[in-house]
């Protein structure tokens, strides 16, 4: 399949990287500034190494991408919420020329998720999102396996540097501004960490999550209760471990809605999970609950999601 990435960062640099070693080949690769585009193949290497070095990945204007010749986009430009732009508008014009999109980027699926809709049935299209929520984790793919009407709820630990926050706090009994640092350093949070750690990536999650299991009746992140952990004072884990329990911040997606925030629980159960990894549970109508656990974020991992669905897609 001849794939056009919009996005240089992680999760599209990754994407156009491996692309060779999935059989595909990469036509177009944009950033915010720039594009390189060859209907024959670009040299991604080479393009990589111009956005180290120079801060772009080509001579040509980003919209050139989305106009190339290719057969699949990949949307892994940065999440953005409202109107959810320029994702949303990438996405459409896609699909207005009748071409498959999968998508990295949450916002046009969690805040726009029936226009897309509206959009793609238009279309000879298809649009797939896995690697919106839970990064490598098979989330959403599980839930079409079942069927959306088979799941009752989903919840989960869907932020990895959060998670990380907790379960360090947790261990060494530390407040959370010095933990915050730490995982600054260690580039786990990011230089402004309010996305993560105020519930808001989480919250984005759940909200596709709602969108996925009540086709028709679409959420966004106005109708999520969202609380997140900075008030969170270290003093509420050492009490929580007196108890043989400890908190996380799960999300969770039921017939009262969308919630997001700090929730005690027990112990040595599979939402304990520690450092940056995911889990999210599915509650089937006749399978029981499914855990499905994993790196909910990264480069290679998100872009084995987006891989995933490339293979998913009709007319391969």
């Amino acid at each position: 399949m001849k794939l056009a990435v919009l996005g240089a960062g992680a999760v599209g640099s990754s994407v156009a990287e491996l692309a060779s070693q999935y059989g595909h080949t990469i036509t177009a690769l944009a950033d915010s500034q720039s594009a390189v585009v060859d209907a024959d193949g670009i040299d991604v290497d080479s393009a990589l190494a111009r956005k180290q070095a120079e801060g772009i990945v080509g001579d040509a204007e980003p919209e050139e991408a989305l106009s190339a010749s290719y057969d699949v986009l990949v949307e892994a430009t940065p999440t953005t919420l409202g109107e959810a732009e320029p994702g949303f508008t990438h996405v459409t014009e896609a699909l207005n020329r009748d071409k498959h999109v999968v998508l990295a980027n949450k916002g046009p699926v969690a805040e726009r998720y029936g226009e897309v809709r509206e959009a793609e049935q238009d279309s000879e299209g298809t649009v797939l999102f896995e690697a919106t929520v839970g990064g490598a984790m098979p989330v959403l793919s599980t839930i079409a396996d079942f069927d959306a009407d088979k799941i009752t709820a989903v919840r989960g630990v869907l932020n990895g540097t959060a998670n990380f926050i907790l379960s360090r706090m947790a261990a060494e009994g530390l407040g959370y501004e010095h933990v915050l640092a730490e995982a600054q350093d260690l580039g786990v949070a990011e230089t402004d960490p309010s996305f993560d750690v105020d519930g808001t990536d989480a919250a984005l999650k759940c909200v596709i999550l709602a969108n996925v299991l009540s086709e028709g009746e679409e959420c966004t992140l106005e109708d999520a209760v969202v609380e997140g952990i900075r008030d969170l004072p270290s003093s509420a884990l050492d009490l929580a471990n007196e108890d043989g329990k400890t908190i996380r911040l799960i999300g969770e997606v039921s017939d009262d809605g969308v919630r997001v925030g700090p929730r005690l629980i027990e112990e040595n159960t599979a939402l304990t999970v520690t450092g940056t990894r995911n889990i999210v549970q599915v509650e089937t109508t006749h399978a029981g609950v499914l855990n499905i656990s994993g790196r909910g974020a990264g480069g290679p991992e998100t872009a084995s999601a987006v891989f995933a669905d490339i293979g998913r897609l009709p007319n391969q």
